[in-house]
This record gives structure tokens, C-alpha cells and sequence, in this order.
């Protein structure tokens, strides 16, 4: 089992593992159908539209962040007008593009209160929520879950080596994140990677 922030080392360059992630999750927002909207995933406060629209406006604030500046995370999601998949392959193109001027990820950065990180911690951070969100789709709408595992392997690193205990509790209570599930430890990496985001697999 991948464990340990020590295992976020791989030949993959950061962000051409992000642009995996996009395709993938682009794919998904292109295979669901219009009439699949209202349907269920496993982020329990959104059905399946509200999860793109939340995957569409996180790209524009994941851009923001690979730009140098601070996104307003209170900021109200905005409906996405036209077609959904060319809203996401849009946004991806463009955050793909920021990371691409960032320029070197080597190295560390300094983010408000986490102190000093590697410098590619918010391109894994934004790797790891389209990884989740990805299977949170591709379950809600029937698709697929046999995706990408370098991008899973990456993702569930990030998290071993980031979320702590304190951040996961009930939606009413505010958190993000539930408990961790127990998995099997052969299980698939993205049955892994969503049991300990909290999610319900099988």
C-alpha cells in the first residue's frame, strides 16, 4: 500500500500527471448524460451536476492558486453555461497553461498556514481531488472506475502525508472529509484512495 509523504517521488513530471488527472476526469464529465443530473455520488451534499459544476469551478480557482495568487474559496459556484465537457476541457487547458509559466517545481514554497512544503504540493493537492472526484463520477454515473493508477498512487500519497485526523468528521459538523473505511489492502487503488477519503466502496 502506497503510504507516507516520502512516496510522492516518481519520474512523472507533476504537471503532466495533472493533465492525466484532467483528461480522465474530462472524459467522465464527457460521458455523463443530461438525464443522469439528479443521480446520487458518493460526496453525499451533491448529485452528480452539482459535482461537475463543482469540478468546473474548481479549476478556475485551481488556476488562480498556479497563478501565484490566493482563491477565494467562499466564492459561490457559478452554473456552468453550454456544454459541461467543453467547460472542463476549457478550464483544464487554461490551468494546465498556469502551472506550465509557474515554471520550477522543485524545490519548496511557502503556503499560508502550512509553513514550508514542497513545491509541488498544490499541483498533488489538485491531483488528488480530481482523482477522488473522478471515481465519485465514474460511480454515480455508471462509467468505468478503472482508471489511471499512477495519478491514484500519487493522489493517496498526498493524502497519507496530509490529512489529519482533525479535518475528517460528519458533513453537520462542517468537515470535508469522513472517517477513513477499511479496505483491503489488495484492493484496487481507487477503491483505496476513495475508502480513505471517507467513501463507501462495493
Amino acid at each position: 500500500m502506497t503510504t507516507g509523504r516520502a512516496d510522492l517521488t516518481t519520474s512523472t513530471d507533476p504537471v503532466s500527471l495533472l493533465s492525466r488527472a484532467l483528461d480522465q476526469a474530462g472524459a467522465l464529465v464527457a460521458g455523463t448524460r443530461a438525464d443522469q443530473a439528479d443521480l446520487p455520488t458518493p460526496c453525499h451534499s451533491w448529485d452528480v451536476a452539482e459535482l461537475v459544476t463543482h469540478l468546473v469551478h474548481g479549476l478556475r480557482q485551481f488556476t488562480v492558486r498556479a497563478s501565484g495568487a490566493s482563491p477565494d474559496w467562499t466564492a459561490p459556484r457559478a452554473d456552468v453555461e453550454g456544454d459541461p465537457a467543453e467547460a472542463f476541457r476549457a478550464g483544464a487547458d487554461g490551468l494546465v497553461a498556469a502551472w506550465r509559466a509557474a515554471g520550477d517545481l522543485d524545490g519548496t514554497v511557502e503556503l499560508p498556514g502550512m509553513g514550508e512544503v514542497p513545491a509541488r504540493f498544490p499541483v498533488d493537492q489538485q491531483i488528488a481531488e480530481l482523482a477522488v472526484h473522478a471515481w465519485d463520477l465514474a460511480v454515480a454515473t455508471g462509467q468505468s472506475t478503472d482508471l489511471d493508477p499512477e495519478v491514484a498512487q500519487t493522489a493517496l500519497a498526498w493524502a497519507r502525508g496530509t490529512l489529519q485526523p482533525g479535518f475528517r468528521g460528519s458533513e453537520e459538523e462542517g468537515k470535508a472529509f469522513g472517517p477513513e473505511v477499511t479496505v483491503p489492502e489488495d484492493a484496487p487503488v481507487y477503491d483505496r484512495l476513495a475508502a480513505f477519503f471517507g467513501r463507501r466502496v462495493g
